[in-house]
């Protein structure tokens, strides 16, 4: 999207002018090193060991918790090293996940008074207070074989019906690699429409747009991260996407006999795939190169189905969640000198004639088309 059309459906959207901290010209990406996920009306935003979970809660207050969390990556210097580093990383992504998650879900639990059932009695007795963790574990070792047993076995024998009149197994990656992503926007089609993920999309273009403001330069303010792009390339959606397309180049290559050891063969290579893959969105994610971006944009299209534009109560819950981990005016500072007093010359203009508007428009334009490529 042209910066053009975007600016269009952001006014369309919004029906107002943005106003924007400075007018100066917005020059590319400066990668921060801060990453995110949406969860329940809330945002989680990490800074390395430090991360923030922000809550909306149901009185309008917001709430925040700040803990840490030291990755496997860091513990084991040998986890750590490319192409290994990447399955490991993607598990303490969904440790830290599934941490603020099980938090920010804490806020809108039903019947907190009632009486815990017999089987509930008796894991807390054998779990005590393990049973958290237990149950973490349990769900996300369930949510892996399920993820495995959908996006990566079921396109296979799906594929496989094919083999009777197509006989080239390049074909055959390529229809099976096909299948394997229009599954999964199927997937994201369907949970879209229940309520509470249409949200949580929202507070997922929330958290994009902070990044995105933040390593274009601008001032964490509202203003500034609603006109902010959603799509971001070190997205965890352009992680999924990257993994399917480097699949088929995979299974291009590694061919085998029987439809079995094609299913091992899915299964055992997903760390390799997942190494790879992580090596490229780490590439993207630190590069603002043509290259890159040409690369990067299939991912960022599929973020289009799970972002969508926040409102401001959103934007300032994940504002919140990013001061409580992240120091962004050190980090300005230090990336992009002078924006103070690009801020306060703006801040003298406001309420000028045209030629200001004509400025703000400028600005907008510009962080309008960036979509954490430009």
């Amino acid at each position: 999207m042209g910066a053009g059309s975007a600016l269009s459906e952001f006014l369309g959207n919004h029906g107002k002018r943005v106003s924007f901290s400075y007018n100066r010209k917005v020059k590319g990406m400066k990668y921060s090193g801060i990453g995110g996920q949406a969860v329940i009306e809330g945002i989680m935003m990490q800074n390395g060991n430090d991360y923030a979970i922000a809550v909306r809660k149901p009185d309008g207050d917001i709430e925040v918790k700040k803990d840490t969390y030291l990755s496997m990556t860091k513990k084991h210097k040998v986890l750590g090293l490319p192409f290994v580093r990447g399955i490991f990383s993607f598990i303490d992504s969904m440790v830290v996940g599934m941490r603020a998650l099980t938090w920010s879900c804490s806020f809108f639990e039903d019947d907190e008074e009632a009486k815990p059932g017999k089987f509930e009695a008796w894991l807390d007795k054998v779990f005590g207070e393990k049973l958290e963790s237990a149950l973490m574990t349990v769900v996300m070792i369930f949510s892996f074989v399920m993820a495995i047993g959908i996006f990566m076995v079921l396109p296979l024998f799906v594929a496989n019906i094919c083999r009777g009149f197509i006989h080239s197994d390049t074909v055959m990656a390529i229809l099976e690699g096909v299948i394997r992503i229009a599954i999964f926007i199927a997937y994201i089609k369907l949970v879209s429409r229940m309520e509470d993920i249409k949200r949580t999309f929202m507070y997922h273009g929330s958290e994009h747009k902070c990044i995105n403001c933040i390593e274009h330069g601008l001032e964490l303010t509202v203003d500034n991260v609603r006109g902010s792009s959603k799509e971001h390339k070190r997205c965890g959606t352009s992680f999924i996407m990257i993994v399917m397309v480097i699949s088929i180049l995979f299974f291009m290559v590694i061919r085998v006999d029987t439809v079995w050891l094609r299913v091992v063969s899915r299964i055992v290579l997903i760390p390799v795939i997942a190494g790879v893959s992580y090596e490229f969105l780490r590439f993207a994610g630190r590069h603002d190169s043509r290259l890159v971006n040409v690369l990067s944009r299939p991912g960022m299209w599929m973020q289009g189905l799970t972002t969508t534009e926040p409102d401001d109560s959103m934007i300032e819950v994940a504002i919140a969640a990013v001061e409580t981990v992240f120091d962004w005016r050190a980090y300005l500072d230090e990336n992009f000198p002078g924006w103070q007093e690009g801020r306060h010359h703006n801040d003298n203009d406001n309420g000028n004639d045209s030629e200001g508007a004509v400025k703000h428009d400028h600005a907008a334009a510009a962080v309008a088309g960036c979509s954490g490529t430009e």
